[in-house]
């Protein structure tokens, strides 16, 4: 009899700890995501706000800063000539 109450203690326990986790746990995850928007938040300083006032949705911008000039008098490198040698 002390088996048959012992087996079902350990099964009545499994199942509420089961039913317990899956009503604590989405809220766990979700105060931890919480946390880790606000750390993120106060170590980068809010860059979105930056970018929202220079154009409106929708608006496209090209800022052309031209090819940078080369120097053709510049020498990168030495030239050596070779011969291939059957």
């Amino acid at each position: 009899m002390v088996l048959l109450q012992t087996i079902l203690i350990l099964i009545f326990v499994y199942y509420g700890i089961k039913l317990l986790l899956k009503w604590l746990a989405p809220r766990i995850f979700n105060y931890a995501v919480k946390k880790t928007e606000e750390r993120f938040g106060q170590q980068f300083g809010n860059y979105q706000d930056f970018g929202s006032n220079a154009r409106t949705e929708g608006e496209t911008s090209v800022n052309k800063h031209g090819k940078p000039k080369s120097n053709p008098s510049k020498k990168v490198g030495e030239y050596i000539d070779f011969e291939e040698i059957d």
